[in-house]
Parts: C-alpha cells; structure tokens; sequence
C-alpha cells in the first residue's frame, strides 16, 4: 500500500468532503442560460464571430476548448456510424452543388418558414415558434402540478397514473394538444391565414414589448443564395447548402458501385450548412452556419418502419451512453411531416430553455432518389439480386446538430457546488471521454526538481491524451481551475513522489485523491478516458 497523503483544495493535509448542489432546477432559465454562455466564453470554449468589430449575429467561433470538445463529439459520433457498422460509410461532399440539386430537393420551392412581425417592437419571429412556446408554457403547468402532487404524496406516488387521470393536467395537455394539430393542419394546407388567426386567439403576445399588434404571416425562403462565375453576365447562381443530405443522394451510385456495396447500407456525412434563419437566437442553438452530422440509410421499399425504429433505438442509445441522464430525452412524433416523410421523430433534449429538438429521424421513402432520377433523366436504382428487380431504395435518415449537441453536453455538464465549509466550485463535469484536456499535471512546488519529473510524465503520456502542464498559484487554484475545464483528472507531483515514484491523482467529480504508481497511470488512464470503452456501451 502506497502511503496516502491528500491535498485537499487549499493545501491543508486532510481529506475534505464536500456536498453536491447543482444549478437550482427553479433557478429562471433565463439566468441558468446566462451563466452557460458567461462560461462558454471566459474559459475559451465559444466567442462572438468577429467580436471585435461588434459582432455578427447568429455566427460564432469555436475557442481552443471548444473546437477541442466539437471534434471529440464529431469523433463519437463517426465511430459510431461507420467503425462499428460494416455497411457505413462515409463520404465528404462539397458545399456548393448544382443548383438544379435543390429544384430536385423540393429546398427552392418549399424550404421555407412561417415569419411574422410586430408592428410595434418591430421584431421578427418564426409563428410556428411563438405557436410551440405557447404551448411550452402548457407544459410547464403540467410539470408544476406533477412536483406538487409527487410532494403531497411522496413514494406512493404514480407518475403515470397521475398523468393520465387528474383532471387538471388532463385539461392542460388536451389543451396543448389542439393547439398544435390546428396549427400542423393549417401549416400543411399553408394556411398562413389561420396560423396569424390561431396567434390572436391565443392572445400571444410580443416578448419584447407585450404587444398583440402583429403582421400578416408570410413565407420566408431559408436559403442563402451566391454566385459562380468570372464575371456578372457569365455568372451562375448557387446555394450555400441548406443541408448536407443531398450530396449523399447526388453520391449514391458512386459509393454503392465503388465500395460493391449491398441493401441496406448507410452513407455518413459531417459538415457545414447554411439557413438565413428568420430568428437566429438562443446561443449556438438556432446558427445561420452551422455543423450537420447525417446518415442516409438506404433500404429496401417495405422495410423501412422496421428500420426507422431500429434507428429510433440505436440514436437514442448512443445519447444515453454520454450519462447525461435518460430523464433529458425524449421522443417527439411529428404533426406536420415533411414532404418527403412519411414518418418523422425528434429526439428532444431538456435544454436550459426547455425541450427542443436534438436529433431529427425521418423515414424519407425513395423521394430524393426518385427526384434526382426525373430531374437528371438518369436512373438511380439498386438491382436486388434476392428479388432479382431494379428500384429506387427507400431512405431512412439521422440527423443531428454538431453545434446543438455540444450546447446539450456543455449546458448539461455545468453544475455548481457547495463544500462544507460554505464556498462554492463551479465545475464542467463533462463526460470524460469527450473532455477538451483529459489529464492536468502539476508539480507542487517550482523546484527540488518536480518539475522535471512533471514534464516527464507529460512526455510519456501526451501521445495518447491532451494534457495541461500547469506550475502556477497553490493546488488548490489549479484544481479550480481545471474543474471549470472540464478536466476529468489532475495528477500532482510531490515530495513523495521523489521517494517512491508515486503521484497524486485527483478525480474531478468526486474530488477523491489516491496515490498512483508512474507505471500504472497509462492503464489507469486508458481505462477511463478511451472512447473504445465509450463504444463498447453502444
């Protein structure tokens, strides 16, 4: 046994425990909202694009932690996708794409949301959003009167059986239910008409001014449009993809005839796409350019109920195996599909402001296929040698927000907590495998030679983990500061560590402290920091 000595977080030589609190759940969204992008920016993960010009609305940059934390989730998600599936693939398409790409996509005609004004505020809004928040608020009664009754009535109490019978919340969710049928209905017919008369009946005001003085609905076309070409006159129009999705489609034949690949298979993208978003708010959840990570899985006509509830269960999984509580999720069916779909689901996640969509799964028949067969007046058709036929295949898809995924970690991952003795740590407790910097080592003093051995570790471990070596202000600063990085674990090199080769390593959750072998911190670490061992879960 290694003799254990702790540094506890102001350098005293006892254990300190601590009591765990977190963001307080009736804190006001608003001001839990405020302390995730105070924190985004101040420790490096996320800045205003162009801040020192003022800013660009709705565009942000990525600091050196956070494009650390976005490709650690692109990496989980690709591996995912296409190591641990033998018929995955994955591709790389160009932004800029035929224009007729997005005639055959339906994007130039019906890529469009529902805008509305305020003629007093002279603000800009999505109705369906304003429509959706409404309904929210709905919610938020349900979920009052489910705290009260789960209080009054402790372990006897039956969640589901409360739901689905007390009156109350049963008037609230019929409630909330009519309101979002009208409002899929009259989007589906594009009766704006009806969507402008559904916002006066509900009395739903401005939430800048208070005011119920609103516009016409009208449509707005998301696209941004560009141009290629020498000069003006020669010049052709183009678009800054809307989505990724169709340079997968624009790619099948070559993928299926070059990988020799067989139904059903799948082909993965990640990448940048563009929307001229009406209303562009909530932090890095709504952008104007944005990151998608997608996959079109192309099947056989007739089996894609099966295949979208494979999908179903395999998306939601691979998000539950992150820990950041199955509670945060939810499945959210589609009033209105798309009309390409012929079944859609969003995987909803418990933000600060509420459940919004995280993932979007969408059963896409053989319409894109199909249209860029019409249009291009080429066939894009598998030969099925098991029913010996050509046809178009059928397409199941899964797509998900790079930028909105890391806004549900990060968001998540921000908790504060009282120690005992009344001060407080604020702590990014990230899921280890996904952490910008996986390993912080710190010699205790700047001399005796510790740093020396510090920098030795740092040299042996560095090609297998992201490391932080840091010799500033006492431990217990360190520690702090390592904690609002994210840093799973800090190893700390002292006098001891001279006479046995061992090294304190501290655990960023549970702040507990063991004295570790040199030799065994490589295992030690792997263990826990592998994404294999992340995947092995999936």
């Amino acid at each position: 046994m290694f003799n254990t000595k702790f540094f506890n977080e102001k350098d005293s030589w006892r254990p300190r425990k601590t009591k765990k609190t977190y963001f307080c759940p009736i804190m006001q969204q608003s001001e839990l909202f405020k302390k995730v992008i105070s924190h985004a920016k101040e420790y490096g993960f996320i800045f205003q694009s162009s801040e020192i010009y003022e800013g660009l609305n709705a565009v942000y940059d990525y600091g050196q932690n956070g494009a650390a934390l976005k490709k650690n989730i692109r990496d989980y998600w690709w591996r995912a996708m296409v190591q641990l599936n033998e018929n995955i693939v994955g591709i790389d398409a160009a932004i800029f794409m035929h224009p007729t790409t997005w005639k055959a996509s339906g994007h130039v005609e019906a890529f469009n949301d529902p805008l509305i004004d305020n003629k007093d505020s002279k603000k800009r809004y999505r109705a369906d959003v304003l429509i959706e928040e409404f309904v929210s608020k709905i919610e938020n009664k349900i979920s009052r009167e489910v705290t009260k009754a789960a209080k009054r009535f402790g372990n006897a109490f039956n969640k589901a059986q409360y739901l689905s019978t007390n009156p109350r919340v049963l008037e609230y969710q019929s409630k909330a239910d009519s309101v979002l049928k009208r409002m899929a209905k009259s989007l589906e017919k594009e009766d704006l008409a009806d969507i402008k008369a559904l916002i006066e009946e509900l009395e739903i005001a401005c939430p800048e001014s208070g005011s119920r003085n609103w516009t016409d609905v009208k449509q707005f076309n998301l696209m941004f449009g560009t141009k290629l070409g020498a000069s003006t006159e020669t010049a052709i129009d183009l678009y800054l993809r809307p989505e990724t999705a169709q340079g997968i489609f624009v790619n099948f034949l070559n993928v299926q005839k070059s990988g020799r690949m067989k139904l059903p298979f799948g082909i993965a993208q990640t990448g940048k796409a563009f929307r001229n978003e009406i209303v562009a708010r909530q932090f890095i959840f709504r952008m104007r350019e944005f990151e998608q990570m997608e996959m079109q899985f192309f099947i056989p006509p007739g089996t894609q109920k099966k295949w979208y509830e494979h999908w179903k269960e395999k998306r939601l999984k691979w998000h539950q195996a992150l820990g950041l509580g199955s509670e945060n999720y939810r499945f959210h069916d589609h009033d209105k599909l798309a009309h390409y779909a012929d079944a859609a689901t969003d995987i909803e996640f418990n933000f600060p402001f509420g459940f919004k969509e995280l993932e979007g799964i969408h059963s896409r028949t053989d319409f894109d296929l199909g249209n860029h067969e019409k249009y291009t007046g080429k066939k894009l058709q598998y030969f099925d040698p098991d029913r010996n036929e050509n046809y178009v295949p059928y397409v199941v898809e899964t797509s998900i927000g790079l930028d909105r995924m890391f806004l549900a970690v990060f968001s998540k991952a921000l908790q504060e907590e009282t120690l005992v003795d009344g001060s407080t740590r604020t702590v990014l407790k990230l899921p280890p495998v996904l952490a910008p910097t996986k390993l912080a080592i710190f010699p205790l003093v700047k001399k005796d030679g510790l740093p020396d051995i510090a920098r030795k570790i740092v040299d042996d471990l560095k090609f297998d983990f992201t490391i932080c070596y840091d010799e500033k202000d006492a431990v217990g600063r360190r520690y702090r500061r390592q904690d609002a990085l994210g840093t799973p674990y800090c190893i700390t090199v002292d006098h001891q560590t001279i006479e046995d080769q061992t090294v304190t390593l501290r655990d960023r959750d549970s702040m507990s402290q063991e004295r570790i072998s040199i030799d065994g911190l490589g295992k030690l670490l792997n263990d826990n920091l592998s994404i294999s061992e992340l995947l092995k879960k999936l």
